[in-house]
């Protein structure tokens, strides 16, 4: 498995359970519940990308 696609996948869950659990309870530092959501969909989106140039 490739690194960017476990770890988007760690951080779109994570960040999607952030956001319920945010819905329901006012904590600090929700926020970054939807940031997590953002950057887990990127890292999702490319990691099944090939290395561009001679990068393996």
């Amino acid at each position: 498995m490739h690194r960017r696609t476990v770890a988007g996948g760690g951080l779109l869950v994570a960040g999607l359970l952030g956001y319920a659990a945010g819905t329901l309870v006012a904590y600090p530092g929700r926020a970054f519940s939807l940031t997590a959501v953002m950057v887990g969909t990127v890292l999702l989106a490319i990691g099944g990308l090939q290395a561009a140039g001679g990068d393996r």
